[in-house]
Parts: C-alpha cells; sequence; structure tokens
C-alpha cells in the first residue's frame, strides 16, 4: 500500500480553534480535545448569558425609576407611572426614563405630573 500524506485541513482546523482559545489557561489553551469542550461551553455561556444580561438591564432601569418617583411623591410609584404612561399613550421605554431619572430628576417629575393632570382631566370630562 502507498502511503498517503495528510493535507493540511485538520492542521488548519485545529489553528482556528486554538486562535478562540488562546485566553483560556493551562490545558484549556493548549490541548486539542480539552479546547474543544471548553469552546462549546463558552458558546453556551455567551448565548445564555445575552438574554440574562437583558433581564438584569431591565430590572435595573426599574429599579432606578422606581426609586426617584419614590423620592418626590410617596403615593406614586413605578407601576402607577408605567401604567399611566400607557394610557397617555406616551410610549417611552424603560431605558429612556432611567437615563432621565438619572441625569435630570426634574424632567421625570414634570413628566409625571403631566401624565397624573392630564389622566384626571379625562376621568373628570368622562363623569361629566
Amino acid at each position: 500500500m502507498t502511503r498517503i500524506k495528510r493535507g493540511y485541513i485538520a492542521r488548519r482546523r485545529r489553528t482556528k480553534i486554538h486562535l478562540f482559545a488562546s485566553s483560556f489557561r493551562g490545558a484549556h489553551s493548549r490541548l486539542t480535545r480539552t479546547i474543544t469542550q471548553q469552546k462549546i461551553r463558552a458558546l453556551v455561556s455567551s448565548h445564555r448569558d445575552r438574554d440574562k444580561q437583558k433581564r438584569n438591564f431591565r430590572r435595573l432601569w426599574i429599579t432606578r425609576i422606581n426609586a426617584v418617583i419614590r423620592e418626590r411623591g410617596v403615593f406614586y410609584s413605578y407601576s402607577k407611572l408605567i401604567h399611566d404612561l400607557y394610557k397617555s399613550k406616551l410610549l417611552l421605554n424603560r431605558k429612556i426614563l432611567a437615563q432621565i431619572a438619572i441625569s435630570n430628576r426634574n424632567c421625570l417629575y414634570m413628566i409625571s405630573k403631566e401624565i397624573k393632570k392630564e389622566i384626571n382631566f379625562k376621568e373628570y370630562v368622562g363623569l361629566i
């Protein structure tokens, strides 16, 4: 039987994997079989944690808005603010509201006051 020389394809595949794992520590960056396992694990973790990051940021924004709203008006909470926003058809997402709450609290207070006035006026007109 004649000898068959393998091409460079397997070596190229391994170098690609090695480049992915170059920042890993120990055997996770040196041994090919371990690198492939760690690569799968890393990709699974990154996919899972992208969704977790979205959840965490949403929780952070809600906490910030609620803290600023409760500072000034004791009887006004985050849930009432969001409900009134939807009733008045004012489309501001939580990220923008949280940025307003941090950078310019008076602006958020003005928005909430205007929404309250508008909602109360609509309810008053509806009663007549």
